[in-house]
């Protein structure tokens, strides 16, 4: 690999994105942030930053042509909004280091869809320049500054499964060895988090109901996935946004009644939504079911198995 000015010239990393299997909010806090108790898992979408080094000290995001998700080149953030910036910015304030980055950005998981793309990113784009950088922080010095870039981006740091408590970013792994099978579902829109969290705000002040925060995720979910056992799984997976997104995009009750009839166990919003998870037995039903969901309802499908490894430097481009 060339050098110049002391640091490598590039660095790619990758990062998961994720489905929330369950997910429990309780009502905002005094910080405005909602407590939540859920079950992270990553699946084998990977978002890829490459770092380039830079001279003049700035920091600026690209998308990569070979995106494989649509993405409106016009809206796509090239400063500071683009969380994957934010991180190489927090990472560099964090450490003292004088250095810039150019970060092109090839997008996979499905924007604004629930599943943590821009947090993927953020996590990539820490693991590239630290390595790029040569700042040689550990992982759990670079999962605090995770912490404070958002909810979702200390998990894309390490992947796996693992639980959520606060608002998401404290994490306790959970060792899994079996694998489980999925079909994704991306929409052509998204939807925005935080409407997501005002509807199911205004649902629950409607109903008058107080929700305390959650302290744990559930036993029945969290042994059926340790156990591998996707009937159980489909049988105990619950997301507390699932009504407040569904009122924000209705047509997603018809998907996840459709998608059920063509044999998935299960079919779950991830996070805040749009984009649908549905459980299936193995990897071949998994491709039956997407098969069959392409052809009756003429929709976008993605196979993934889970769970897959956090944050890393692809080969030939350094160790982090």
């Amino acid at each position: 690999m060339e050098e110049q000015s002391g640091f490598a010239r590039t660095v790619t990393a990758r990062a998961p994105g994720k489905i929330n299997v369950s997910f429990e909010c309780g009502d905002p806090r005094e910080d405005g942030f909602h407590p939540v108790a859920t079950l992270y898992l990553a699946v084998g979408l990977d978002e890829e930053v490459t770092a380039r080094h830079r001279d003049d000290g700035e920091i600026a995001a690209e998308l990569d042509d070979a995106s494989s998700i649509a993405v409106d080149q016009a809206s796509f953030p090239v400063g500071a909004d683009n969380l994957a910036v934010k991180a190489a910015l927090a990472l560099r304030d964090a450490t003292g280091v004088h250095a810039g980055a150019d970060l092109r950005i090839l997008k996979r998981v499905p924007i604004a869809g629930g599943m943590g793309g821009g947090s993927a990113d953020a996590a990539a784009a820490l693991v590239a320049c630290n390595a790029l950088w040569e700042t040689r922080l550990s992982r759990q010095d670079l999962a605090s500054i995770a912490a404070g870039l958002g909810s979702d981006v200390p998990f894309a740091l390490f992947g796996g499964a693992a639980v959520g408590l606060g608002r998401g970013e404290d994490l306790a792994p959970v060792p899994l060895r079996t694998e489980s099978h999925w079909v994704l579902i991306p929409a052509s829109y998204g939807l925005s988090t935080p409407k997501v969290y005002q509807e199911l705000d205004r649902q629950r002040e409607r109903a008058d109901v107080s929700v305390p925060a959650p302290q744990e995720v559930s036993p029945e979910v969290l042994h059926a996935l340790l156990e591998g056992d996707p009937l159980k799984l489909a049988a105990s997976v619950h997301n507390d946004l699932t009504p407040a997104s569904i009122a924000l995009a209705p047509e997603l009750a018809h998907v996840i009644e459709r998608t059920e009839e063509a044999g998935a166990h299960k079919t779950l919003v991830s996070g805040s939504g749009p984009t649908l998870a549905c459980i299936a037995h193995s990897s071949a039903h998994a491709e039956r079911i997407s098969m069959q969901i392409r052809d009756e309802l003429d929709l976008q499908t993605i196979v993934v198995s889970a769970p897959a490894a956090g944050a890393s430097i692809l080969p030939n481009c350094g160790a982090v």
